[in-house]
């Protein structure tokens, strides 16, 4: 069979069988990746296309695809493990609950695993209500923390509303991004059981926080006891510098999630860390959460070196010196394209990138697929392009990147004017 008709038959049956209406809508934007072969930074096509990674599955691929370290892991891992069983102690879940509770920030002490980012969410937001005996979860308007039942209820209304998960008006609570004023009028109720935050938020385009902003939150949060949720499933892990984003903020949170890169892109594996002041249920009834593949043995031995790889001195150094690289030939590019390039967000390899144009992010991903790149707009902001280089990315990859980049931003400031 010839690559295109195979590539054809394979979206044809993702189309009749798993996902309609992705697949109609990637291909109405001109989108029509069927991802074979990867490798570190490059997904390849099944007709064998290459195409940069600079999305990375929201940071899943923070570390390259099928990066060799961790596949050496994984299948040395599966000569004497499997998933395991939830129900006892294991020794690949000890060692990275360990692990968690030395690189984490403040007093967390425990890790709650799970299977992805949601069910996380899920397991902090149930902590949050056990510890304070309050229902009422305040998180920010075009937030996005998942798609399972309390993570969905917390996030924007485009996802809740269609699975009519919006939640009672009372229990879920939207403020603008950067209010602090509104956030402190919530918690001045003292019914609030936690404010529920991404440090940098993805889905909105990865705006900054204000200076003092996640800080502030955190003071009015222990003045009125609520718990302070960091939500590092896309911001943590060394993306921005340093291994938790909270951190280069100055705040110790009361609640931490982790998902998407702790896998490696090789085993589903997420974590609720957590501090003792709010873990009382896992002392008084370990039963209360159940999760069948949260924490499966292969995927904390993964982990765990994921974790190991992360935090060295060399990796997480990089971080600041490759990402100014790239926000130096972003600033270059942008001094050519003034009018249709309006800003560039950053914070460490966190990167926003807005266009005058309310659908500029996603005329980019389009134009930018063209020219060999693969990034995403902002779902809640679509003048937004997220653009997320690996931590392991090197200044060749980038100086191409940034010439396809701009190659991609004048094709598509002439199609938008």
């Amino acid at each position: 069979m010839k690559q295109r008709d195979k590539k054809q038959e394979i979206l044809d049956k993702a189309a009749q069988y798993v996902c309609p209406g992705k697949v109609e809508t990637l291909q109405r934007y001109g989108i029509d990746l069927v991802i074979g072969r990867r490798e570190g930074y490059f997904l390849y096509d099944v007709n064998g296309r290459r195409v940069i990674d600079f999305h990375l599955n929201g940071g899943v691929y923070n570390l390259g695809h099928r990066n060799p370290e961790l596949v050496v892991v994984l299948k040395e891992a599966l000569d004497e493990l499997d998933i395991g069983n939830h129900h006892f102690p294991s020794a690949a879940r000890a060692e990275l609950g360990e692990a968690l509770a030395a690189c984490t920030p403040g007093k967390l002490c425990y890790s709650v695993f799970s299977s992805g980012g949601g069910e996380a969410v899920d397991v902090a937001i149930k902590t949050a209500r056990r510890a304070t005996g309050r229902r009422k979860i305040v998180s920010i308007h075009r937030g996005y923390h998942g798609h399972t039942g309390l993570a969905l209820a917390a996030g924007d209304e485009r996802f809740s509303r269609a699975f009519l998960s919006e939640g009672a008006p009372d229990d879920f609570v939207q403020v603008p991004f950067n209010d602090i004023h509104a956030i402190a009028s919530e918690l001045c109720e003292e019914d609030v059981a936690a404010v529920l935050i991404e440090s940098i938020p993805a889905t909105l385009g990865f705006p900054l926080p204000a200076e003092g902003y996640l800080p502030r939150i955190k003071d009015l949060c222990s003045r009125h006891g609520a718990l302070y949720i960091a939500d590092e499933v896309q911001t943590g892990l060394g993306r921005t510098g340093t291994l938790w984003a909270v951190q280069g903020y100055g705040v110790e949170p009361d609640i931490l999630i982790t998902a998407k890169g702790l896998s490696g892109g090789l085993y589903p594996i997420a974590a609720t860390v957590i501090s003792e002041d709010v873990a009382g249920w896992l002392h008084d009834d370990g039963f209360a959460h159940i999760s069948t593949f949260g924490g499966a043995e292969l995927g904390c031995r993964v982990a765990l070196k994921v974790l190991e790889i992360t935090q060295r001195p060399e990796v997480l150094g990089s971080v600041a010196t490759i990402s100014q690289y790239i926000e130096d030939g972003l600033r270059d590019v942008q001094q050519r394209h003034r009018d249709f390039f309006a800003e560039i967000r950053r914070n460490g390899l966190v990167m926003g990138l807005r266009f005058n144009h309310e659908q500029g992010g996603m005329l980019m991903s389009k134009m930018l697929y063209d020219q060999g790149i693969w990034a995403i707009f902002a779902a809640h902001d679509p003048s937004v392009l997220q653009f997320k280089p690996g931590l392991l990315i090197d200044k060749a990859l980038c100086d191409d990147g940034l010439k396809r980049f701009e190659d991609a931003l004048s094709r598509c400031a002439a199609l938008a004017e």
